[in-house]
Order: C-alpha cells, then structure tokens, then sequence
C-alpha cells in the first residue's frame, strides 16, 4: 500500500541526507583556514588499536590558519604525529613537545582554482543522489498508481510534489557548493 504522506517525507529525509553528506565532505576541503573537520579521519595508532584522533587528543584552532593538536597522553605524541602524516592531509605537523602545530600554508591561486573543481564535481555527485531519491519516489508513485493505492490525479500530485522537493535539494546542493567556492576563492 503506498500512501502519499509516507513517499513525501521519505523523499525528503533522504535528499536532506544527500546535503547533509555534501556539507559534510565539503568541510573536509581546506580553504586556507584551520579548520579541526580535515583531521576527522585522522587515526591514531594507540596502544595497538586504531582510534580517532580526537579521542586521544584535544584540538584546537588559536588562530585562523593554526590547528593545535594536544595528546591527552605525552607518551602517544609520536603517534599522532604519525597518524597525522600517514591520513595525507598535505600538512606536515611540528611537534616541540607538548603540541602538535598544524600551519595551514596561503592557497595560491592554481590551488584554488583545484579546489573550486574538486567542490563541483562533489555537488554534482550530490545532484546525481538526489535525482536516484527522485527517480525511486517516481517508481513509487507509478507502482501505487498501477497498484490502485493512488488514482491519476493523485499520481499526478504525487509526481508534482516530488519534482518541487527535487528541485528545492538541487537548489539547496547549488546553494552549499557556491558558498565553499567562495570560501575557497576568498570572496
């Protein structure tokens, strides 16, 4: 039995899904400032366990272009460090002691203009998930309609509210890449 409501909401949780994922790696792209997310998948070899980062250490960002790193455990300094260099995040940490200093180098413009193309195709990736949810309510739709769940009109309906929540995620997915563009190109 398909019901309408159901196929709607479903549809929406599921493109609201498909932004939240795009924020999400968008924020793993450094645009020049320190920010702590490009360690989120910064493991750290503790004790014989793999462990995230920021379970063994405090991270925190003093300035715009510096992330700090402080291992909860001095003995485990060498270890962050390592894990640090192994997650290839293009910085190389100093480490004097007690912190672990991440400098985030100045994007020169080629970089830039890198970064800019890695944002889109990531929008785009995000724009192709959106029009699958797209494309499953439509099965849904047609599938209640020849089940008799849904009359014409009400498949019409369906398909009409389906293709406005599409296009409002499209819209929102633009939105998102435009903004870390302009992060990235410091405008």
């Amino acid at each position: 039995m398909i019901n309408s409501n159901n196929v709607i909401q479903d549809t929406k949780k599921k493109m609201k899904k498909a932004q939240n994922v795009l924020s999400e790696n968008l924020g793993k792209i450094r645009a020049g400032r320190a920010n702590a997310s490009i360690l989120s998948d910064v493991m750290v070899n503790y004790y014989g366990a793999p462990t995230p980062l920021n379970q063994v250490a405090s991270i925190k960002i003093p300035e715009p272009r510096v992330i700090m790193v402080t291992p909860y455990d001095k003995g485990s300094m060498d270890d962050v460090v390592k894990g640090i260099l192994k997650a290839d995040i293009g910085i190389n940490p100093a480490n004097d002691g007690d912190v672990i200093r991440l400098v985030i180098p100045q994007l020169t413009e080629e970089r830039r203009n890198e970064l800019a193309k890695k944002v889109k195709a990531v929008g785009e990736e995000s724009k192709v998930a959106v029009r699958n949810v797209r494309r499953e309510a439509m099965d849904d739709a047609k599938k209640g309609n020849s089940d008799d769940d849904l009359t014409d009109d009400e498949e019409y309906n369906l398909e009409q509210q389906i293709q406005k929540l599409t296009d409002q995620a499209i819209n929102g997915v633009e939105k998102i890449v435009s903004d870390k563009e302009k992060d990235i190109k410091g405008n």
